[in-house]
């Protein structure tokens, strides 16, 4: 997983009006600039914002590109929830779900 490059093109669109314009014009020739795994780039060409989200991307960074992509506030919401019941607990990340810990060491 490319965690690292998946957030950095994100953070890039969230932050460079060239980018943006050439996302829009070209999406996958844009995320051909970035070393992402296939399923990280299906996820920022399909904007599967519950992907992204298990995928590991932050918050603060997905929820301007689900901006950028016009997905209203409570979708953006939703489509994480929706994301974590289709693909799974998020894998990496801040938000890494810690489902299945051993008790002993959730009890350290």
């Amino acid at each position: 997983m490319s965690l690292y490059h998946l957030s950095k093109l994100l953070y890039t669109l969230n932050r460079d009006d060239g980018a943006k314009a050439r996302f829009r014009a070209d999406a996958t020739g844009f995320t051909a600039d970035y070393r992402l795994t296939d399923e990280e780039r299906t996820a920022v060409l399909d904007r599967d914002i519950g992907l992204l989200y298990v995928l590991g991307v932050n918050g603060q960074i997905l929820m301007h590109f689900a901006a950028l992509c016009e997905i209203e506030w409570s979708d953006y919401l939703q489509r994480m929830r929706d994301g974590v019941a289709k693909y799974g607990p998020v894998r990496a990340g801040i938000y890494a779900m810690t489902t299945g810990i051993d008790e002993k060491v959730a009890g350290a």
